[in-house]
């Protein structure tokens, strides 16, 4: 029988208390639920100066909150926008490149009646 003062801390416990482990823990279960952001990690960088709750900088989640309850939840927050924007990016790169084109031909056009112009003064 083990005395509770001889009983060594278990290290569950103590990761249960450490808020970037905390993170750590809920972005996998994100990963796991969603099948997205296998890429990803998370950096806790508490900031009370911080104008951001969170952002995502490449493959990293930052998160500023100083609570750990607000971490956690604006680690939901930057997880879901990371994979809607990863799920939109390709239309968001057919329309720029519509866009393109439109302002290529605007321009052609303008300048075709501009020079139309020009030899009429």
């Amino acid at each position: 029988m083990t005395l509770p003062s001889q009983a060594s801390p278990r290290p569950s416990r103590t990761r249960q208390h450490d808020p970037q482990s905390k993170l750590k823990e809920e972005l996998e279960r994100l990963k796991r639920k969603t099948g997205f952001g296998q890429e990803l990690g998370v950096v806790w960088v508490p900031s009370a100066t911080s104008k951001l709750a969170g952002e995502v900088k490449g493959e990293t989640i930052f998160i500023y909150e100083e609570v750990e309850a607000k971490a956690i939840e604006t680690l939901k927050h930057e997880f879901l926008d990371y994979a809607m924007s990863k799920v939109i990016e390709p239309y968001r790169e057919v329309t720029n490149k519509l866009i393109l084109l439109f302002n290529e031909e605007a321009y052609r056009r303008k300048e075709r009646l501009i020079e139309k112009l020009a030899r009429l003064l």
